[in-house]
């Protein structure tokens, strides 16, 4: 049986050779602070490492010497114990014992001389000191300017606030926090509880009022987005990005008159999703395979919409960059370029147009993503009214994250058909 460092090590060797996602892993509490804690802070403790040695040791040799520094930087484990079982991995991992006496030996180093200095270049100590890729910070420099841009890179350092959302048509938000004993935490919109950080989500998971469907989780950022829709008793609403659901139950339990289609490209997340709708009751939501991405030689195959479907409320949470949520799912940085942004840009006008065929005259449609970006938000927008004018902007967009750090980094905005 592996060790909670060597499973640590098993799963961020995967995501280096491969960009595995952790949080799919299923590592103990212990191995799961380490691994994340090492993937969101990889390129300080790249550059850590690289300080400390004359010549760049192998892949396997740099992510336990990230592990040890993490340790004894990052965590509360004692220098001897990170630098002790460091130098084990090397030795049960079978990397001979010249990698391990490299481990003991840059590991010890790293205790008498302490952190490194930082680059004294703006942008580059920005890079180097939060673990976010240079084009990426100068990127955000450009946009946001210099502050901005560092607050941003600060802010993928931090832990995500993680959040419970009430299940009203079942119960209200201060009767749950009592009953599951987290009362005094905060609660957002009447129907969102903050988790305290000393309360596990999988401990949580486990309770009886969540298997009764009293509870999900979910960030408030998606009741923020919701809001846009401004939705009315008994109309019909699409979600044509749905999965996994979490904005479908929200909608659903606000208002159980909805009639509400639930789409996705995928059947197998549909399923989970169906799974999901019968733990929390919701009986106003069909779901449907619908594939609104254009066809193209690797995917021919697509299930679309009929033509003759109307909706008076349209969520489209379109595939996007992640950038706004970095800090929840550290691997997505990393896995950026701005050719890739581009191209999902280019991805998301596409599903924009093919949904908005769906929207009944006078009805709404809600665009959103997961990344702040413009290139994945306002420009989009922009073009994409400036293609299809009987389609205005109504209000400004919404960023929730920037008015609550403990809320997602969203982008929303609202259209109207006005034909």
């Amino acid at each position: 049986m592996l060790t909670e460092r060597e499973e640590a090590f098993r799963v961020l060797l995967l995501w280096q050779r491969d960009g595995s996602f952790i949080k799919e892993s299923g590592l103990s509490p212990f191995a799961m602070e380490l691994a994340l804690g090492v993937c969101r802070r990889h390129l300080y403790l790249e550059y850590f490492v690289k300080s400390l040695t004359k010549k760049l040791p192998s892949l396997e040799a740099r992510v336990i010497l990230e592990m040890g520094l993490f340790q004894m930087f990052f965590m509360d484990v004692p220098d001897y114990a990170a630098i002790n079982d460091s130098v084990e991995l090397a030795k049960s991992a079978n990397l001979g014992e010249s990698t391990a006496r490299l481990v003991n030996a840059v590991l010890r180093t790293a205790r008498r001389q302490g952190e490194p200095a930082l680059p004294p270049q703006r942008v580059r100590r920005v890079s180097v000191e939060n673990s976010v890729p240079e084009w990426l910070v100068r990127r955000w420099f450009d946009v946001y300017g210099g502050d901005r841009a560092e607050a941003l890179a600060k802010a993928t350092l931090e832990r995500p606030t993680e959040w419970i959302r009430v299940n009203l048509q079942k119960t209200s938000a201060p009767v749950l926090a009592e009953k599951i004993g987290i009362t005094g935490a905060s609660i957002l919109y009447d129907r969102f509880i903050e988790i305290p950080r000393d309360v596990g989500v999988k401990l949580l998971l486990a309770l009886p009022e969540f298997v009764k469907g009293q509870f999900s989780f979910q960030n408030p950022s998606a009741f923020e987005v919701v809001k846009l829709l401004d939705l009315k008793p008994g109309l019909k609403v699409w979600d044509a990005c749905a999965a996994p659901g979490g904005k479908t139950a929200l909608m659903a339990e606000m208002d159980s008159s909805l009639e509400i289609l639930a789409s996705d490209s995928s059947a197998s997340r549909l399923e989970k999703m169906q799974d999901l709708m019968n733990r929390l009751g919701l009986t106003n939501i069909k779901t449907e395979v619908i594939d609104l991405a254009p066809a193209s030689a690797t995917s021919p195959q697509q299930s679309t919409l009929s033509s003759e479907a109307k909706f008076d409320r349209i969520l489209l949470d379109v595939p996007c960059s992640n950038m706004g949520v970095i800090a929840r799912r550290p691997e997505s940085v990393y896995r950026m370029t701005p050719e890739s942004i581009n191209e999902v840009a280019e991805l998301q006008f596409k599903i924009l147009e093919n949904a908005s065929t769906a929207l009944a005259p006078g009805g709404r449609l809600v665009y959103a993503t997961c990344s702040p970006d413009p290139t994945e938000t306002t420009r989009v927008i922009a073009r994409f009214v400036k293609v299809h004018p009987e389609f205005v902007k109504v209000g400004e967009p919404v960023l929730p994250g920037l008015k609550d750090s403990r809320l997602d980094g969203f982008f929303a905005q609202a259209l109207e058909y006005k034909k």
